[in-house]
């Protein structure tokens, strides 16, 4: 062989193919599968940044994504990955730990029972009572008239069957995410004993079984306490009471075991806690059957009306507890904030400002899906006297909600943009200044372009407080949801306590409903190309692999993590590559850098002493550090630092809006006089190389942004640095 030393490549959310990481036309795999594996270029020895260098890249943008039907699955199960999301998110503080863990869990089964209501709400509310009830309804409907003139108890058992069908369709994906995501575990010995190093180390396996058993459980039981309502509207029997006990206590011992992270959390499989989440699963879907039958064969007359009895109240019941928790999770984190003088302001608020846009995001699109069906069925029918005039008024007052929280967030961030705006360019300009400061007269438009490209980069750190905005919006947009409980429409209450007019109220209402369902279709395409279309990725699916980074913790049908496979192949590459004799520079590009601190948290001493670090346009201390404080703080930085004996360097560029420096931003030439090895780590590449055309061009060197570095000289120069270090 003619290498000692390796260059893994580890690319970031928007390049698409190996050939491009190693900027070469003809690639060969020599480990892993399609989803994700190793490659090299097609000959026999490839040196590339170097004498006696082999280039190999490590691709896995296939591991997050896949097929159009599993993309768009995804898409629509955002609000329980945000739920997951808001897990990982909680601050660095071992007194609120598990307290916070609870609520982010109970919030995520919330999501659970929402989803179940929102199936119910169009099977059983739109479908059987109402629209099987009604002649006008179901005339020319073929495929529901053959219903219509049976019993009501029939018609509910019936059409249980669908949301009972939606359950398992949920229970079925998450239990069976693909091979490409199964877990390979790394040596457990000499692994970092930091929170960073569970990725990928940490078997998930047993969490999420537990936690699949009991949100299925408590999706079952959520169905069939709004039959047992139904029913009980006519006449409580015996039998009704003792099934409502039944499901009550299901829900609650759900509402327990989640309230018991030492317990739920144990890694191994403990096969007394396995045996208890599967026995009330089992419970569960048995009394489904059990109220099913009761409900077909109660011989006692049902009670007309305008909807399902007892659904409204359901469904507000569970709005005021997604507020109550909300409002605790707020508490919580304000009160255990970090109060040091010169912390980052709001952090550790990531965990309420996400699970807040979860619980507002799958109230507003289950509201929307039911009015959806409604106007479907309505059909011709005139204004106010249609399905839709009868649904529960929470799901108007949530979609008033919702557009209230978007609307209110826009008007706070023009005002924010543009104060910020004048202050942006002020610190760009004099970026600009000093990497320019011999600037020839004919380049006045291409220094106004970087001083704007500057100036958005950083508009990265005003997105904070406009998030916490949002969430706070949409908290009370949550809590405004149980005045449906008074029976009082939007326009109604606006008109009477803030003298508004009522039409203007419901013009909002039918234009933010119509947003919600432009937000969906949003969604959906872009699911479809972001992974398919490499420039459109670059925007949308840093935000996709960074949700899909992080196990399932908080909610089982969250979309699977592709960590758990990523960062233990990795260490294993690595471990080989160094059992072989050579030295390994592992080079990451922009969420690649995570993938990449998680390995060398992995690797035993001897390895990663074999080992170099280098980073371009990443998003570890800009992003991670404030949005996960628990889990990417300086002594991690450190320790990761420490690994490689100090053999990092990390590359940023002012026009990056996504990267950025790791430990200090060294904007000076001057040489750096800090004696800590960390102070060497930052290299500031000013961006763009140049602002006039060199000798033989007619354009001037392009805006690079957050693109990779890799055909950068000073890349190259850094590369050629580092494997110096390790041949030394």
């Amino acid at each position: 062989m003619c290498d000692d030393v390796v260059e893994l490549r580890v690319h970031g959310a928007a390049t698409a193919s190996a050939g491009q990481v190693l900027d070469v036309s003809e690639v060969e795999q020599v480990a892993g599968d399609r989803s994700g594996g190793f490659y090299r270029p097609r000959r026999k020895c490839s040196c590339g940044s170097g004498e006696r260098v082999t280039l190999e890249a490590y691709r896995w943008a296939d591991l997050p994504s896949g097929t159009v039907v599993r993309t768009l699955s995804l898409v629509f199960l955002l609000p329980f990955m945000l739920a997951n999301l808001a897990i990982w998110m909680r601050p660095a503080d071992p007194g609120s730990d598990a307290l916070v863990r609870s609520l982010c869990r109970l919030l995520a089964l919330t999501l659970t029972a929402l989803y179940v209501l929102a199936f119910a709400g169009v099977t059983l509310d739109l479908v059987a009572w109402r629209c099987m009830g009604s002649s006008r309804c179901l005339a020319g409907r073929v495929w529901l008239s053959w219903l219509g003139g049976q019993p009501v108890g029939l018609r509910l058992a019936v059409l249980a069957v669908v949301p009972a069908a939606a359950i398992g369709l949920l229970w079925r994906a998450s239990a069976r995410p693909g091979k490409v995501f199964d877990a390979f575990r790394a040596p457990a010995d000499e692994v970092s004993e930091h929170r960073l190093s569970e990725i990928g180390q940490w078997d998930a396996g047993p969490l999420v079984g537990r936690l699949r058993s009991i949100h299925v459980a408590a999706a079952f039981a959520t169905l069939d306490v709004t039959l047992l309502a139904a029913r009980a509207a006519s006449g409580a029997t015996a039998g009704t009471i003792a099934l409502a006990v039944a499901s009550g206590s299901v829900l609650a011992t759900c509402v327990v075991l989640l309230c018991m992270p030492r317990l739920i959390d144990r890694a191994a499989s403990d096969p007394r806690l396995d045996r208890l989440t599967r026995t009330v699963r089992t419970v569960a879907i048995a009394l489904t059957i059990v109220v099913t039958a009761h409900v077909l064969a109660s011989p006692t007359l049902w009670n007309g009306g305008s909807g399902l009895p007892g659904y409204g109240s359901i469904l507000t019941s569970l709005f005021v507890a997604q507020t109550t928790l909300l409002a605790a999770l707020a508490a919580v984190l304000l009160w255990r904030r970090d109060r040091r003088r010169g912390g980052v302001p709001l952090l550790g608020l990531g965990a309420l400002v996400i699970a807040a846009g979860a619980v507002s995001l799958a109230v507003a699109v289950s509201a929307e899906f039911v009015y959806r069906v409604a106007d479907l069925l309505d059909r011709d029918a005139p204004t106010g006297e249609g399905l839709a005039a009868g649904l529960p008024q929470a799901f108007t007052w949530a979609i008033f909600g919702f557009f209230r929280a978007v609307l209110f967030t826009l008007v706070v961030a023009v005002p924010v943009v543009l104060i910020s705006r004048r202050r942006r360019l002020r610190a760009a300009a004099a970026i600009v200044a000093c990497d320019y400061p011999d600037r020839p007269a004919g380049a006045a438009t291409r220094l106004r372009q970087v001083r704007k490209a500057i100036a958005r980069a950083r508009f990265t750190e005003r997105l904070v407080p406009l998030a916490v905005v949002y969430a706070c919006l949409a908290g009370l947009g949550t809590a405004t949801t149980t005045v449906g409980l008074l029976e009082l429409l939007p326009s109604e209450s606006v008109q009477r306590y803030a003298r508004l007019p009522g039409s203007l109220i419901t013009f909002s209402i039918a234009f933010g409903s119509w947003g919600i369902a432009a937000i969906i279709l949003g969604l959906a395409v872009g699911g479809i190309f972001a992974y398919r279309t490499v420039e459109f990725r670059r925007h949308v699916g840093v935000l996709w692999d960074l949700g899909t980074f992080w196990p399932r913790a908080a909610h089982p049908f969250a979309p699977p993590c592709y960590a758990e496979r990523a960062v233990p192949e990795l260490t294993r590459r690595i471990v080989h590559l160094v059992s072989r004799g050579n030295a390994v520079l592992l080079t990451a590009h922009s969420h690649g850098s995570v993938l990449a601190a998680a390995t060398v948290l992995q690797l035993p001493p001897h390895i990663s002493s074999r080992v170099a670090l280098l980073t371009h346009g990443s998003p570890l201390s800009r992003l991670y550090a404030r949005l996960f404080p628990a889990f990417v703080d300086d002594d991690v930085l450190h320790e990761i630092g420490d690994r490689v004996g100090w053999r990092w360097v990390n590359l940023w560029r002012d026009t990056d809006s996504i990267g950025g420096w790791i430990f200090s931003a060294h904007r000076t030439v001057a040489p750096v006089t800090v004696a800590h090895p960390s102070s060497t780590v930052d290299r500031r590449l000013r961006d763009p190389a140049d602002v006039v055309a060199p000798p033989g061009d007619s354009v001037p060197p392009p805006i690079q942004g957050h693109r990779p570095a890799g055909s950068d000289q000073r890349y190259a120069e850094a590369v050629r640095t580092l494997i110096e270090r390790l041949r030394r």
